[in-house]
């Protein structure tokens, strides 16, 4: 697995202290995006939390999921949430380190009161003696938040004072992009007022040995509740590792609601991801989940098809020029202001999502821009279904009848994929096991390319060629 170190650097810690005119709790901030270019440490906020308990408690549970890996748990995970300032909210997300847990926070208008909220994407640092304080916060006394430095600190300092070096492998990187890609085929499954939110959540089992309580769970709603279901029917929402959901209890005493989102299933589906949302007062925290938790995101191949095609890259550099940290992108207004069909500036939009630019928030059904403080560019160069793809379509190994594609791979082996309203199939293993269930193959990809005109450079790369393959 390919990994790097991330350096991650702040001016000082965030802490959480008295003073004579009330609690402050200062969040500080690396080197991070915004509207005017890169920033060493950009300040988003500065005012009060209107429920100091429920967003603490919120931030909290981000940061368990941050350091959290709920596969193969002996080994950890440490990796700084990130924040989001978009004009009239703050968002904090993490990912864990096992790959199959995506949390954010929303800390929403009504969950704030002061200066206007900032625009911008950068690390936040939650140190364990700031954890514990706010593990501790009793009352909801007044809160003053500060997400940036202090206009002192930044004539005064020098240069960062802490300084954290943590691993940052593709996959987490991929997964993070794929987590939001499959969100965006969720719906709304099912709402639990809060006394039933609290029951189901506290009645989930623990973790096992390895991490894990067991397979997929399937549900349907009940009256004001869930009920279990043996398997897959209409209407149902996978429940993949219960035990995922602990850092929920976190802000459950603060929940006026469950709100359940995943894809649409028929009878005898494969289990899927979900997404998981708390309603608090003011704020949305919700944590969406792998189809199984020994499986994390970055497998799942749905962002594949976007990192495919040339139109689609040409098209997500047009869009992503007209973004400016909104937090609910409007589709309609895009395709007015680029030129483009809806269609086109979706599958943009889906490309963008891929490198970080864009996350999607399945409480609005919508998408929001922030750029990811990472090395982004790495989830396309390093997706080995991608790679191999894209070495088929360079080395010829590509011949198209009519709807059919066949594929001569290295070893001699023929694989026959065959498009059928849209949807490519194959003969390879990897389309027996997962039947699209995970996107698709590389051969599948490598017919997509040529479909599209991707043709052979001389250095091993594909271009396009405009009108289709010569």
């Amino acid at each position: 697995m390919t990994r790097s170190l991330q350096a991650v650097a702040y001016r000082r810690p965030s802490v959480l202290e008295s003073s004579a005119d009330g609690r402050r709790l200062g969040l500080e901030t690396s080197r991070g995006a915004t509207p005017t270019g890169a920033a060493d440490h950009p300040r988003f906020f500065a005012g009060f939390l209107t429920r100091p308990q429920a967003a603490s408690a919120g931030l909290l549970a981000v940061a368990d999921v941050a350091a959290t890996r709920y596969y193969q748990r002996q080994l950890r995970a440490s990796l700084d949430p990130v924040v989001t300032g978009n004009g009239d909210r703050l968002r904090f997300e993490s990912f864990s380190g096992c790959g199959g847990v995506y949390a954010r926070l929303d800390v929403l208008t009504a969950g704030l009161d002061g200066a206007e909220v900032g625009h911008g994407t950068t690390n936040v640092d939650v140190n364990n003696p700031l954890r514990e304080a706010l593990s501790r916060l009793g009352t909801d006394d007044p809160l003053h938040l500060r997400v940036g430095p202090e206009e002192l600190a930044v004539t005064t300092l020098d240069g960062p004072v802490v300084e954290k070096k943590v691993p940052l492998p593709d996959r987490w990187l991929r997964g993070f992009a794929e987590s939001q890609v499959i969100a965006a085929g969720f719906d709304l499954r099912a709402e639990l007022p809060a006394a039933e939110a609290v029951r189901f959540l506290r009645a989930l089992p623990k973790a096992g040995v390895r991490g894990a309580a067991g397979g997929p769970r399937w549900l349907v709603t009940a009256g004001r509740g869930l009920r279990a279901t043996s398997r897959a029917v209409p209407g149902a929402v996978c429940l993949p590792g219960p035990e995922r959901l602990t850092a929920l209890q976190r802000a459950l005493r603060h929940a006026t609601a469950l709100r359940i989102y995943g894809p649409a299933v028929g009878a005898g589906s494969a289990p899927t991801a979900s997404a998981w949302e708390l309603v608090l007062p003011g704020m949305r925290l919700t944590l969406t989940l792998s189809p199984d938790a020994s499986r994390g995101f970055s497998g799942e191949g749905g962002a594949l098809d976007a990192l495919a095609t040339d139109e689609a890259a040409e098209d997500a550099e047009l869009i992503s020029v007209l973004l400016a940290w909104e937090p609910r992108i409007d589709i309609a207004d895009l395709a007015a202001s680029s030129g483009l069909s809806a269609e086109r500036v979706r599958a943009a939009l889906v490309r963008l999502g891929t490198s970080g630019r864009v996350g999607y928030d399945t409480a609005e059904a919508a998408y929001f821009h922030r750029e990811l403080p990472y090395d982004s560019a790495r989830v396309e160069r390093h997706n080995p279904r991608l790679r191999s793809a894209r070495a088929l379509v360079a080395a010829g190994a590509v011949a198209l009848d009519g709807v059919l594609g066949t594929v001569t791979a290295a070893d001699g082996h023929v694989h026959r994929v065959r498009e059928e309203a849209g949807v490519l199939s194959c003969t390879c293993q990897w389309w027996a096991k997962y039947r699209g269930g995970r996107g698709p193959c590389k051969h599948a990809l490598a017919v997509r390319m040529v479909r599209r005109g991707e043709v052979a450079e001389p250095d091993g790369r594909t271009a396009r060629v405009d009108g289709g393959v010569r």
